[in-house]
């Protein structure tokens, strides 16, 4: 790693990062789409990025270091049995409910392990579109009807898409391939049951730290948000235990850091952010001291973060730009949008979908946005058609995607994408219009 290279580029990210979360731009009053890029990309700052990307960016460098390429290569490469790679990676976001950002550094992990294109487009589709809370929601708020096809879309969606992908570019994957036969086994890996049990915990810790709960949650779901902090800690003290074990971190250090974290934890109790964030940094100093696969767990992690960090910032200032926060105004004006998605015209539909592409949507904001949408006059169908295409895709979502697979397949995606979801919403807006 060039250090002189990465300690300015760090310095340079965690500059970027620190005005947009500090700096009280929503309290200004800037009523123009510039002032609405900023505020938007501080609330980004500050509700996604800690809580959200961070354990994401772990995991992904988790992937990158001790995931076997092999068993990657085995399971999800070109080459591996079509109905589990396509099948695990389609239903992926049942178990992660995270947005269309918060998947890029996952998606880029596996792809860069040597995962197929289909399966890792269906993985990249599936992760935030098949949220089990966000659809139950879709159910509650907007009917069944709606709640339904949305589950059943996502799932198929996520096929359809890696299947094409795959069929589209079969030439590039038969090349990359060739190229990954010889990889041998890696005799000295973790086992298989080690390796599942620390990913477990790494998942179970994004999970739990951005598990949200409003005014529609069910009593479990209010149940679970109430103890989050609790599970999230609980989590966190496993990963140290095999931080401990495995990696053979010295105990001080971690009990140390635990330490520092609960005090945190009790001082800051409604900003739980501070406490992760020096998790975090804590995390990463024990992992560079430690040296050996330690280091390179967070060397990999930083590379991710380095990588992205700048070309989603870069994209939820430009969607601010244009689109404006939720209830706020860009250079489109949301009367646009809603006078432009009323009825069930192919045209509402396909200007629903694209408009549900470069928007972003953090996770369950986009049922109360539609909500509002279908009470200015959204036809049921172009409102499915924005459910399948928004939460998927985003402007920043696009340009992280090409920067890990290339222009070329990214517009394809991004194509079928809105595609699917524009048939698929006037499918449906003529059967239940």
């Amino acid at each position: 790693m060039n250090r002189k290279k990465d300690i300015i580029s760090g310095i340079l990210i965690l500059s970027g990062f620190l005005i947009f979360y500090l700096v009280p731009f929503e309290s200004l009053k800037w009523n123009n789409p510039f002032g609405e890029a900023l505020k938007l990309a501080g609330w980004y700052a500050r509700e996604h990025v800690i809580l959200c990307l961070i354990p994401a960016f772990f995991i992904a460098g988790a992937i990158g270091v001790f995931l076997n390429q092999a068993s990657v290569m085995r399971y999800l490469g070109p080459r591996a049995n079509r109905y589990l790679a396509y099948g695990v990676a389609s239903v992926s976001g049942t178990v992660l409910a995270v947005c269309s950002c918060t998947v890029l550094p996952l998606f880029a992990g596996i792809y860069h392990m040597g995962a197929g294109l289909g399966p890792a487009a269906a993985f990249l589709y599936s992760g935030p579109a098949i949220n089990v809370l966000a659809i139950t929601m879709t159910a509650r708020v907007l009917g069944p009807e709606i709640g339904l096809a949305r589950a059943i879309g996502a799932i198929v969606f996520a096929l359809v898409i890696g299947l094409l992908m795959h069929l589209f570019f079969r030439k590039d994957e038969k090349e990359r391939s060739q190229t990954a036969v010889s990889l041998p086994d890696d005799d000295n890996a973790r086992p298989l049951w080690q390796n599942a049990l620390f990913f477990l915990v790494l998942v179970l810790i994004l999970i739990f730290a951005t598990l949200g709960c409003d005014s529609d949650c069910s009593d479990w779901q209010q149940v679970l948000f109430n103890i989050k902090w609790y599970l999230t800690g609980a989590a966190a003290l496993l990963l140290g235990v095999f931080l401990k074990v495995w990696f053979k971190i010295p105990g001080w250090q971690l009990l140390a850091a635990t330490v520092v974290v609960t005090i945190l934890g009790w001082m800051f109790a409604g900003q739980p952010q501070a406490a992760f964030a020096a998790g975090t940094v804590l995390l990463s100093i024990i992992l560079i001291r430690a040296g050996g696969p330690a280091a390179q767990w967070f060397e990999q992690s930083w590379g991710f973060a380095r990588q992205i960090m700048p070309l989603l910032f870069i994209g939820v200032l430009a969607a601010g730009v244009l689109l404006g926060r939720p209830g706020q105004e860009g250079f489109i004006p949301s009367q646009l949008v809603a006078s432009a998605v009323g009825g069930n015209s192919i045209l509402a539909n396909l200007f629903a979908s694209v408009v549900g592409a470069f928007m972003y949507f953090a996770t369950l904001t986009e049922v109360p946005i539609i909500e509002g949408l279908i009470g200015s006059g959204m036809g049921s169908g172009p409102a499915l058609a924005l459910l399948l295409a928004g939460p998927a895709l985003s402007l920043p979502n696009m340009l992280v995607i090409r920067s890990v697979i290339g222009t070329r397949k990214t517009i394809v995606f991004v194509l079928l994408v809105i595609g699917l979801a524009s048939f698929t919403g006037y499918l449906f807006g003529a059967v239940f219009n």
